[in-house]
């Protein structure tokens, strides 16, 4: 039996962002903790609601989701995974 040859398997980088909805985000941070790619922080400014919300750095995201798995709060954050050669909409 012949062996088949077969070509070696590009290994496909994810990639992602994330939309953080400020006036949903209560600041604590748990996100920020849990994001592997640490791609989120804290804002230096406040939300209407006196809180310090997170925001996306804006690139890195490898789409995983752990931080809306991580987020209490319904709605936050959403997380998109990126086709290859999509880029992400300008904010």
């Amino acid at each position: 039996m012949a062996t088949e040859a077969t070509a070696p398997k590009r290994k496909v980088r994810r990639r992602g962002y994330v939309v953080i909805r400020e006036d949903e985000c209560k600041g604590c941070g748990l996100c920020v903790a849990a994001c592997p790619q640490e791609v989120l922080e804290l804002q230096s400014k406040l939300n209407r609601y006196g809180y310090h919300p997170c925001r996306y750095k804006g690139a890195g995201c490898i789409a995983c989701g752990i931080c809306f798995y991580s987020c209490p709060e319904p709605g936050a954050i959403t997380v998109f995974e990126l086709e290859e050669g999509e880029e992400p909409p300008q904010s």
